[in-house]
């Protein structure tokens, strides 16, 4: 398939294998000659579905009985080792020959009330089941199996786990799933792989060839995925708009054009046109390959930069040049983040409604001046480990960001009850505050939080010394809050 595109990386075997189980009788038993006529029947009906009907892809483990040397078999006891493979069964037979297994299966069939469900309510059930559990529903009858290959249920590929052979798994499914158009998958639209460690860029290639329609892939953990890979799947998915490459450290840079380089533009003006972006603990990300990003990604409304330590304020700026759109930005743990670099953020203005700036130790109420200033419609702030945050940036922000409804400002020492009082009396709609380690917190600051904000639903004052008594006036007055402390004295 790589190779029709100019494209390979390197030699694979086949995919898959199909399988044709026999039910065979002993050597000293001699079939009737109805018995006969059932086995001629089955058989020919057995070789026609196999070659009229593709068979499902079914991801085994490695020790699976039904597991031989790369190909399925129903009576083999062997397994390989090492890993989890995909491989390709025909549907199972309709009938049994034998008399008594014929016998037995009736009566199973008769206690199974799940076979008594409409196929509307199995599709249901079906579309709780991840992928490899899926394929194993396709083995049990004729029913299951054009029931678990419902197009409905194939809008979403969802595998997990370090032992399963990603790459060959993601080329048994598309192609099984490219039988009605060839080569094109054109039902599949989620792709969620996180965790898969053995996923390599030869996987996503085949997810950005066969499957154009693609609009949310998540590859979270994998580690092996390179600028190549991503490269491949924005310019052949033209619709992807949701991309999570989280903890991939290789990854540098997403783009139209094979050479990470900010001096490329965009190619005939076209754009990525991703909206959702997750590069946490991208840790080689660097200011040159985030104005790359901006530049090509200029929908952005949600991007997530947390722990890109090599970030700083000027790459900030490159990202407000080209992405005015962005609703929610995090740059937590970006030590080289600081107040200019929320001033830039700043710029966003009414659009920003998420920010996290957690443990960004050269931010202080400067910054924070900043964001409260333009941002007015800020719903959720994350300042938690920004030891220069004081009463006074808790002030201008509380009455600039009346419609706060989320505050952690856990790890600030610098706050007291005087900064409690400016949120209490401002902020009405606080729903979730978080004040753990903040040591000058006391228990007549929680009261005036608890007398102001009925509607608050979580507090933290984990490692604050606060009393029991401030703790019960704020659980009367704040009924449906859920207080996390550390005070053994109040349960």
């Amino acid at each position: 398939m790589g190779a029709n595109n100019g494209k390979q990386y390197g030699s694979e075997g086949k995919g898959s294998s199909s399988i044709s189980s026999d039910v065979s009788s002993s050597t000293d038993h001699t079939p009737t000659k109805a018995q006969k006529n059932a086995a001629t029947s089955e058989d020919s009906d057995l070789s026609m579905r196999t070659l009229s009907t593709p068979s499902p892809a079914l991801i085994f483990p490695p020790n699976s009985p039904g597991f031989q040397n790369g190909r399925g078999s129903s009576t083999s006891s062997s397994s390989i080792t090492g890993e989890t493979v995909a491989m390709v069964h025909s549907p199972p037979p309709t009938r049994l020959t034998h008399p008594l297994i014929r016998l037995a299966s009736r009566q199973q069939k008769e206690q199974a009330s799940v076979d008594r469900l409409p196929d509307h309510s199995m599709l249901h059930i079906f579309s709780f089941l991840p992928t490899n559990q899926l394929c194993r529903c396709a083995r049990v009858c004729r029913r299951w199996y054009n029931l678990a290959w419902d197009p409905r249920l194939w809008r979403t590929i969802r595998l997990t786990g370090d032992t399963i052979n990603v790459d060959r798994a993601l080329r048994v499914l598309t192609r099984r799933l490219c039988q009605d158009t060839p080569n094109v998958c054109l039902m599949l639209e989620t792709v969620i792989v996180s965790g898969c460690r053995r996923l390599t860029d030869r996987g996503l290639y085949t997810i950005a060839q066969c499957c154009p329609e693609l609009r949310r892939l998540e590859v979270s953990g994998c580690y092996n995925i390179s600028n190549e890979a991503v490269f491949d799947v924005v310019s052949l998915c033209p619709n992807l708009e949701h991309l999570d490459v989280s903890g991939c450290s290789k990854v540098t840079c997403i783009s139209l054009t094979r050479e990470a380089s900010i001096k490329l533009s965009p190619l005939h003006g076209k754009q990525i046109s991703i909206r959702y972006l997750d590069m946490t603990d991208c840790f080689v990300l660097e200011d040159e390959g985030l104005h790359t990003i901006a530049a090509h990604c200029t929908q952005l409304t949600h991007l997530y930069l947390r722990r890109c330590v090599r970030i700083t304020d000027e790459g900030l700026r490159y990202l407000m040049i080209y992405c005015a759109s962005i609703k929610e930005l995090s740059v937590s743990d970006c030590r080289f983040v600081s107040d200019f670099g929320l001033r830039e953020i700043a710029k966003l203005e009414s659009r920003l409604r998420y920010l996290s700036i957690a443990h960004c130790g050269r931010v202080t109420d400067v910054g924070v001046r900043y964001i409260a200033k333009y941002c007015g419609k800020l719903r959720y702030l994350n300042a938690r480990g920004c030891e220069g945050i004081t009463d006074h940036g808790v002030e201008y922000l509380a009455k600039n960001c009346t419609k706060l409804k989320s505050l952690d400002i856990g790890k600030c020492p610098l706050l007291s009850d005087a900064g409690l009082e400016f949120l209490a009396l401002n902020c009405f709609n606080l729903k979730r505050l978080s004040l753990k380690s903040c040591e000058s917190i006391t228990g007549q600051g929680l009261q005036i939080v608890a007398a102001n904000c009925f509607d608050l639903q979580m507090l933290n004052v984990q490692d604050c010394e606060v009393s029991v008594e401030a703790l019960r006036f704020v659980k009367r007055h704040c009924k449906r809050c859920i207080i996390e402390h550390t005070n053994p004295a109040f349960f």
